[in-house]
């Protein structure tokens, strides 16, 4: 999986073959598409996608190319699993955190479970990679947990990269862009 800004986005850098594969860095090409996805935005919104495959023409590999407005494996959009993780960081509970959004309790635990002190480690070195390489000045106020520091940091990141190459894009999908497109740890099954 590699994650892209968006559909159009991903479309774009495959037919300039500017995207090089993860394993072996030679450029993808365009390799039919992945199954279609409709997954549940905030309220009662969803979103219905066909992500773009690509193979590497070196080692054969395939990769489905992701917008980043999308989780690997999950049934909620980045910006509800944001939203949610945004509302973990400020101290709010899971059945605070499920009726605001309008999602199972259990879905949300299984979220803030998956957000645990490793992972907003990894969020937060994706954010310090990012700042560094948009805008080296970007130092965001600290947060009380490293969540809360580490989405910050993205959420930055993402609001100076909107600024510099003026993109349009939602704030929740370039937060999950730069943080490889994973909010969450990949689910395992």
């Amino acid at each position: 999986m590699i994650a892209v800004r968006s559909v159009e986005h991903g479309e774009q850098v495959l037919s300039e073959r500017r995207l090089p594969c993860p394993d072996c860095d030679r450029p993808l090409r365009a390799y039919g598409h992945g199954r279609v996805r409709t997954v549940r935005g905030p309220g009662e919104s969803s979103l219905t996608v066909t992500p773009r495959r690509a193979r590497c023409p070196g080692c054969g590999r395939t990769h489905v190319l992701l917008p980043a407005a999308l989780q690997p494996r999950r049934a909620d959009t980045s910006e509800v699993i944001g939203i949610a993780l945004a509302a973990r960081a400020r101290g709010s509970g899971a059945r605070r955190i499920a009726a605001a959004l309008g999602r199972p309790v259990s879905t949300v635990k299984a979220w803030l479970r998956g957000a645990d002190a490793g992972h907003a480690d990894r969020l937060h070195q994706q954010g310090m990679a990012a700042a560094a390489v948009i805008d080296a000045q970007l130092m965001p106020a600290s947060q009380p947990t490293r969540l809360g520091d580490a989405l910050n940091l993205l959420a930055g990141a993402a609001l100076a990269l909107r600024a510099r190459l003026g993109l349009s894009d939602p704030p929740w999908t370039l937060i999950a862009f730069l943080a490889g497109g994973r909010l969450l740890p990949v689910l395992r099954t």
